[in-house]
């Protein structure tokens, strides 16, 4: 085989076979497909797509194409992924929650894709963190903490961590055969127990309308339980942020509050739920609403930031972030307010636009080389359905530069709409999968 066949039998939408796809796994892996092919090879499939079958070969390869680990721990191995949203930071929750439940939690994490944040560069807003372990220190984290939240190493799925780049900068991002492949077989590395996804839908996710967030829900389901891993998953709503903030180090902040008890909402509400079939999955409790009341008590009663607080020491941060975590936060230079032009009632947020203006300040990539800077973003962003008064702020920006926070406040004013009417935001949870 050899990378010019496959890619013009792409090209001209031939279906490639399973022997097909591997090699292209394995091309990835070591380097043969050249950085050239690799976008060409993402930019037919996002094209033109793959049946079931070539999805779940492709997935299978890519796990394949490195270390799979093994566990032999005294209770489940569990983990969560989402699809991508804006001012979802719900993985830095979850995980140490299900720790606290009775759960082991290897969870391997991305960094920012898109205009969406990424898990790993909001850990590492935190000084001293450290996401890439190798396998004998994760081991170790997560048999003595319960959780971890790392980075995928050159030893796990190598091909996904190449293809991975390629996608953020060719503008296939939103494949779901890629996005499918790329999730799971990093997942299925792990050697996971239980799985939930949690499937974004509206304007700050990949996938707008719920038809094709349904589509991913049910593709990944069925291939990761063809794979042997049982899964579920959640598809939620993303027309607003999840939380009010969005940017490393501000999405850290939001996390210690819902850590401390300062703030409850959808974040915990969200986190029930995946936590919930988790829990339920595993036999750690009768039913998800049982697993999703036991991971909200872990969150109140302090148990999920004691783990948090053991993870981050673990991972090089502070030993003390969970009690002092406002003095070790970055902060930007430049805080500017979105005041509104006009009285009104939030009829829509435009998400991607919002997680884009994040960007543009400097907390994401235009290009894998980029630098991020965890102190710029957005914070008190209006939720929808609130009403909103002239000379309001909107959101507050946070930048390095006064030319960026311009430019930021024009993004986020024309990303929010007002207008008269009442609105009732939608339901936080829409359905499940699986």
């Amino acid at each position: 085989m050899e990378a010019r066949s496959i890619l013009a039998k792409l090209r001209h939408d031939e279906r490639l076979s399973a022997d097909e796809l591997t090699w292209v796994a394995g091309a990835l892996a070591d380097q043969t497909l050249s950085a050239a092919q690799a976008g060409a090879f993402a930019m037919g499939v996002c094209r033109n797509g793959l049946d079931e079958a070539g999805r779940v070969a492709l997935t299978r390869a890519m796990c394949a194409s490195g270390h799979v680990l093994t566990w032999n721990l005294d209770k489940p191995v569990l983990d969560k992924h989402s699809t991508g949203g804006v001012g979802d930071c719900v993985s830095l929750v979850l995980a140490p929650a299900l720790a606290a439940c009775g759960a082991y939690v290897p969870m391997i994490s991305g960094r920012g894709l898109g205009h969406t944040g990424g898990t790993l560069d909001k850990l590492e807003a935190i000084p001293g963190v450290g996401v890439m372990l190798d396998e004998a220190r994760l081991r170790q984290v997560v048999g003595q903490v319960g959780c971890a939240i790392v980075g995928a190493t050159g030893d796990i799925a190598p091909a996904d961590r190449r293809l991975y780049a390629v996608r953020d900068v060719t503008a296939t991002v939103d494949s779901l055969d890629l996005i499918t492949a790329s999730i799971l077989s990093k997942k299925l590395a792990a050697g996971l127990e239980g799985l939930v996804l949690d499937v974004k839908v509206g304007s700050g996710a990949f996938m707008k309308d719920i038809g094709a967030a349904r589509d991913l829900a049910q593709a990944l389901v069925s291939t990761a339980n063809a794979a042997g891993c049982p899964t579920r998953a959640i598809i939620s709503d993303m027309s607003q942020p999840l939380v009010p903030s969005l940017g490393n180090a501000l999405e850290v902040t939001e996390v210690m509050r819902v850590l401390g008890g300062e703030q409850t909402g959808a974040m915990v509400e969200l986190c029930g739920a995946l936590g919930g079939v988790l829990l339920a999955g595993a036999g750690l409790a009768k039913n998800a609403d049982a697993g999703a009341a036991l991971i909200k008590t872990a969150i109140a009663d302090g148990r999920a930031a004691e783990k948090f607080g053991a993870m981050i020491a673990a991972l090089g941060g502070p030993v003390h972030f969970v009690e002092q975590w406002r003095r070790f936060l970055p902060e930007a230079t430049v805080v500017r307010e979105v005041i509104a032009h006009e009285a009104g009632i939030v009829q829509a947020i435009d998400g991607e636009a919002l997680g884009l203006a994040v960007v543009a300040l400097g907390g994401g990539r235009m290009v894998e080389t980029d630098p991020v800077d965890p102190a710029v973003g957005l914070s008190d962003v209006v939720r929808l359905g609130m009403r909103v008064e002239k000379g309001q702020p909107l959101a507050v920006v946070h930048a390095s530069r006064l030319t960026q926070a311009d430019k930021a406040v024009a993004a986020v004013r024309a990303a929010i709409t007002l207008g008269g009417g009442a609105l009732t935001p939608p339901d936080l949870i829409v359905e499940t999968v699986g």
